[in-house]
């Protein structure tokens, strides 16, 4: 038989098997509907109007249905009242409650609707009910008031139902009409089905709602003669709860006492209850709340898992305010704690962490952390607030409770979630001076990456209260940065900040203030701080990764100082960068060499660390003859004045970069060790008073793109790519004809550009056939420069290469460089 689900909802969407069918799928099946067969609808066959029509037709998406097309639509489908397929025919109630709202002269329907309402077959006379009260309006429902009266007290139950619903939604129009079937619905209320008798009780609540003492005489009434329906006990149960919390009525009321007999009902949903019903109560006193709550613990042994999780998540409403009432569960719970279900082992956890001892908190914490990232945020925040309550009751566990926040906050989840273990760090940070310190740096690391600027300027404005000057000033300045609200400021100050060096900074502000100057600062003098990468070893070190981070500057700054001590080096001005050592020999030869280059603006000087390995032999004089392959120019070269044997010394070479052509930046020198040799005594050690000149060839040297250009963390790349603008962007296409995969692709480009990959681009997914590689860095003179690369796998790696910079040579640089 065909059961396809057809509505049309109130939006104007004709919806068959839960996809939308549009106007042009409508009219079609309007079409179907009508050259539907004579045949079909007289056997009841249960033909599919729908069998001929395409899929694409019914799956495709358009416009809603406008008044025109639904009329046409409903008039097409009237027909099908002559069909005795039920499913068809029901369907078609549902067309009509649905479309009444967008489709003309649906009235015309009324006298078919009052025929099947009335009519003998039962499968037609509910749906047609609900149909003609919903298409109805006030001026017509007198008119079929008597068919109301009679369908409320119809002794088929479906009917009954169907009546009683519908005049539910009659009241909000038709109050003064529906008002006056209050004797028919007191007729159904004493029906056995236990659904007439539920939607009766409710008719009868929703009339008499606004006069408090029919309202009274009814609960009265029922609660003395009893009901069969647990659906309609429940309902009465609310009623007379409302009633006590209107009247502040006690124990003694007759009221408490009918919801606390309903405690003993054969019906667990109506025990479940009344037991909520109680302990919801407002001013409940521990001997009321006595019976409620060991109805519940008994639920918690239940073999049911909805019992076991309606009676713990009301036990840990309870705990809140009454702890010492559910002690006696604790038990009860502690079983509960190894739950499959994780919301029962969450709720059962979180209620004994409010009613259990101190020496159980850290067993308890323990515990939860095993599966809290394996619950919903909504069971997560009912974790925090009973950390939050736990800590104001044991607050010498605060250390314990705030790294376990602290984890929790570095977790994935929702805004609320988020403001919820902020909050309760605040709290916690406000009743604990001991817990300031520590909880701040939770904090503080939280809104470095927080997406939710609500919660970053809170903690903001926390910060500003500190009594540490460098905390106070620092949150002053970012609220009064957020508080501009230009993106072009986020991005520079918060998102991406400063990548200075600090002592770099520091020397250059006090070198400015000691020679007084009209000019301002220029930031671009400052030495950069080196995006540091980390190499994994399988070797256990004691040196931390936060150790490590502190090297590279460190170094830098160094050599910054020790070339300014060199008098061929002072007017060079900061350095810019010092690459990591070049090897220019085998560990194993006689000498040893390696070499670091070091650019600054204009120049680069290149420090050979040269070692004698030959213990007869004294070096002197010893410098490095470097011969360019481009456009550098050799200035001079500063010679290390002796080498004895295995003390290393360094010379230097200077060269000056390109001036003609800027985009030259690659270069090859071939080099050779000049340097006098003068014989050692083998007895004494003593050198020779004469020595003679010999030399040593050492490996070629290569300068790249890479030597001038410092990696730079950009934590948000595209508010930096906006920042920078298009003014000097270029771009071009590439063919990597000798690489086979992106991952290879992807690392040859970071190794030769010697830029910072962000936002995890370096790391290319498992079966991806393209990749988009973003890198951050600063060419030589402090000029930003950013790349977007494209990849694409096709007979090799095809790369669109996008370059953004603050000056255009550093472009020209870049795509000359990779072309």
């Amino acid at each position: 038989m065909w059961a396809c689900p057809i509505t049309v909802t109130q939006s104007g969407r004709v919806r068959l098997s839960a996809v939308s069918l549009t106007t042009a799928s409508g009219f079609a099946a309007v079409k179907m509907l009508k050259k539907f067969d004579k045949k079909d609808e007289e056997l009841g066959s249960g033909s599919n109007p729908y069998q001929h029509l395409e899929k694409s037709a019914v799956l495709q998406e358009g416009d809603h249905f406008g008044t025109t097309e639904a009329t046409e639509a409903f008039f097409a489908m009237t027909k099908l009242f002559q069909c005795n397929d039920q499913t068809l025919r029901r369907m078609c109630y549902l067309t009509i409650k649905e479309m009444a709202n967008i489709s003309e002269d649906v009235i015309i329907v009324t006298s078919s609707l009052t025929k099947d309402m009335t009519g003998k077959d039962d499968v037609y006379r509910g749906p047609a009910v609900r149909a003609l009260c919903r298409i109805t309006d006030m001026t017509m429902l007198q008119g079929i008031e008597r068919y109301m009266k009679q369908a409320i007290v119809d002794k088929v139950a479906s009917v009954s139902s169907s009546a009683l619903v519908s005049s539910l939604h009659l009241l909000s129009t038709s109050y003064d009409v529906v008002k006056r079937w209050v004797n028919e619905a007191q007729e159904a209320a004493s029906s056995d089905n236990i659904m007439v008798q539920y939607h009766a009780l409710g008719l009868l609540y929703y009339i008499r709602k606004t006069d408090r003492l029919a309202v009274t005489k009814m609960v009265n009434k029922f609660t003395k003669c009893g009901l069969k329906s647990p659906f309609a006990y429940c309902m009465l149960i609310r009623i007379a709860s409302k009633l006590l919390e209107e009247e502040e009525g006690g124990q003694d009321c007759p009221l408490f006492d009918f919801i606390e007999s309903c405690l003993r009902n054969k019906h667990e949903m109506v025990v479940y209850e009344a037991a909520s019903a109680i302990v919801h109560l407002p001013n409940c006193t521990a001997r009321e709340l006595a019976p409620a709550v060991s109805v519940l613990q008994l639920f918690c042994s239940s073999s049911k898992p909805a019992l076991r999780f309606a009676a713990v998540r009301t036990l840990n409403k309870v705990a809140m305010k009454h702890p010492s009432a559910v002690t006696a569960c604790n038990l009860d719970l502690e079983n509960l704690i190894t739950d499959s279900n994780r919301s029962i082992a969450t709720l059962a956890i979180t209620t004994l962490l409010k009613t259990g001892s101190e020496s159980s908190v850290d067993r308890l914490m323990k515990q939860i952390s095993t599966f809290v990232s394996e619950i919903s945020d909504e069971f997560k925040v009912v974790v925090v607030e009973a950390i939050s309550a736990l800590c104001q009751k044991y607050p010498r566990k605060h250390s314990v409770m705030m790294n376990f926040l602290s984890n929790m906050l570095r977790d994935e989840g929702g805004f609320e979630y988020k403001r919820a273990i902020v909050d309760c760090i605040i709290n916690i940070i406000e009743e604990n001076p001991e817990s300031k310190e520590t909880g701040l740096a939770h904090l503080c690391e939280f809104i470095e990456d927080c997406e939710h600027t609500v919660l970053a300027t809170r903690i903001l404005h926390l910060c500003m209260m500190d009594c540490d000057d460098e905390v106070r000033d620092r949150a002053t300045f970012y609220v009064n940065v957020l508080q501009q609200r230009q993106k072009v400021l986020n991005a520079s100050f918060i998102f991406n900040g400063l990548s200075v060096s600090i002592p770099g900074l520091e020397r250059a502000l006090h070198q400015y203030t000691l020679e007084p100057s009209d000019k301002p600062f220029d930031m671009k003098s400052v030495p950069l701080a080196t995006a540091v990468h980390v190499e994994p070893k399988t070797e256990i070190t004691s040196v931390t990764s936060k150790q490590l981070e502190k090297i590279a500057p460190l170094c830098q700054d160094i050599f910054q100082e020790q070339l300014a001590a060199i008098p061929e080096f002072k007017h060079l001005g900061p350095l810019f960068k010092s690459s990591a050592p070049v090897q220019l020999t085998e560990a194993e030869t006689e000498y040893v060499v390696r070499c670091i280059k070091h650019t600054f603006k204009k120049y680069m000087v290149f420090q050979f660390d040269c070692t004698n390995t030959l213990n007869d032999q004294l070096l002197e004089k010893v410098t490095v003859q470097m011969e360019p392959s481009d456009a550098y120019d050799v200035v001079c070269c500063v010679a290390a004045p002796s080498l004895h044997f295995n003390q290393p010394s360094s010379c230097y070479t200077l060269v000056m970069l390109p001036k003609d052509d800027p985009t030259a930046v690659s270069c090859t020198f071939s080099c050779t060790m000049k340097f006098v040799v003068k014989d050692c005594d083998p007895n004494t050690g003593l050198p020779e008073a004469e020595g003679y000149d010999d030399e040593y060839v050492l490996e070629d040297l290569e300068v790249t793109v890479s030597d001038h250009m410092q990696k730079v963390q950009k934590p948000n790349f595209i508010a930096a790519w906006d920042k920078i603008g298009d003014k000097f962007q270029k771009e071009e296409t590439f063919a990597l004809s000798s690489v086979k995969t992106l991952d290879e692709a992807v690392n040859n480009i970071i190794s030769f550009l010697g830029m910072q990959p962000c936002e995890r681009s370096d790391k290319v997914p498992e079966n991806k056939n393209a990749h988009t590689l973003y890198l951050a860095g600063v060419f030589r003179g402090g000029f930003d420069v950013l790349v977007r690369a494209r990849l694409a796998m096709a007979d090799g790696v095809t790369m669109q290469v996008t370059v953004r910079s603050e000056a255009h040579v550093a472009v020209d640089v870049i795509l000359v460089s990779v072309g």
